[in-house]
């Protein structure tokens, strides 16, 4: 079955969370993987309405951003690893992460599960797209 396309309208950040995301994630691990420690431009990051979490090109949740900060410099509960990359003391360096909160129901409605493939240039692997902004 194909995915239905979605074009967004507000101001977003896409976030491709391939490398970390399993399907049995709970809804915080999926917060905190979507959320943290990218390598970003933080004054544009804090023009986005929606930082949105991207696996395989299907949106899997959307959330409403309420600040952008140094990476590791807010509460979380992700924890340093020294075996994942993911999760290492300097995975934080240079980069930022958001904090928010559920997107509004009717927002999350318009794009849950739809697909932005289109968004992504195909073999550009940079995880960060962001959309009208």
């Amino acid at each position: 079955m194909e995915v239905q396309s979605v074009d967004i309208q507000e101001p977003v950040i896409l976030i491709r969370i391939n490398k970390a995301y399993q399907s049995g994630f709970t809804d915080k691990e999926l917060y905190e993987y979507t959320r943290g420690r990218w390598k970003l431009n933080p004054e544009r990051a804090k023009k986005a309405t929606y930082g949105i979490a991207v696996y395989k090109g299907i949106i899997r949740e959307v959330y409403e951003i309420t600040g952008v900060h140094p990476a590791g410099t807010t509460i979380t509960t992700r924890s340093i690893k020294s075996n994942s990359g993911l999760d290492t003391r300097e995975s934080l360096i240079k980069r930022f992460e958001f904090e928010g909160l559920l997107a509004p129901t009717d927002v999350r409605g318009k794009y849950l599960n739809k697909s932005v493939k289109h968004y992504f240039v195909r073999g550009n692997s940079n995880p960060i797209n962001y959309v009208n902004l």
